[in-house]
């Protein structure tokens, strides 16, 4: 697997292309901003004494945050494209599989699934499966997501 990509293109992204992010540790900080910025204080996410009394034995970071570690910081890393991107389509079959705790260690592992061209042939969407997995190497979360770009002359 690579950890890192050139800027691709159309022509150039291989379906069956696999990439590997570097690792995040996700914080207190991170944590608390997530739980302030979506405004969700179920006790399991913010009452460490409940959080005891659960059968996972302390706080949970929302299933949500790691969407947005999976589909954001770790990702851009790796989709580095010579062509404008135009638009996120969606995200489909997304899973939650293991809980994520304050102090993991994640990181992505991305397939390139699928590519195609829009029927005018000036854009092309990308479908990619995306794993969140964590230091242990368990898959804590893992989908699949769309995004189009403008198709631009490589020789530009």
């Amino acid at each position: 697997m690579e950890t890192a990509t050139r800027p691709f293109t159309y022509d150039t992204l291989k379906v069956g292309t696999k990439l590997v992010s570097k690792g995040r540790t996700i914080t207190e900080a991170d944590h608390g901003l997530f739980m302030l910025v979506s405004g969700d204080w179920e006790p399991i996410h913010c009452d460490e004494e409940y959080a005891k009394t659960t059968p996972l034995g302390r706080r949970v970071v929302h299933g949500t945050y790691g969407i947005t570690l999976a589909l954001g910081s770790l990702q851009a890393g790796l989709l580095k494209s010579s062509d404008p991107l135009i638009a996120a389509l969606g995200i489909k079959e997304w899973n939650y599989k293991a809980p994520l705790f304050i102090g993991d260690t994640v990181h992505v592992e991305i397939e390139i699934v699928n590519k195609r061209l829009t029927s005018k042939g000036d854009r092309y969407i990308v479908e990619r499966l995306i794993r969140l997995i964590n230091q242990h190497g368990a898959v804590v979360q893992e989908g699949r997501a769309e995004s189009m770009w403008q198709k631009t002359n490589e020789a530009n």
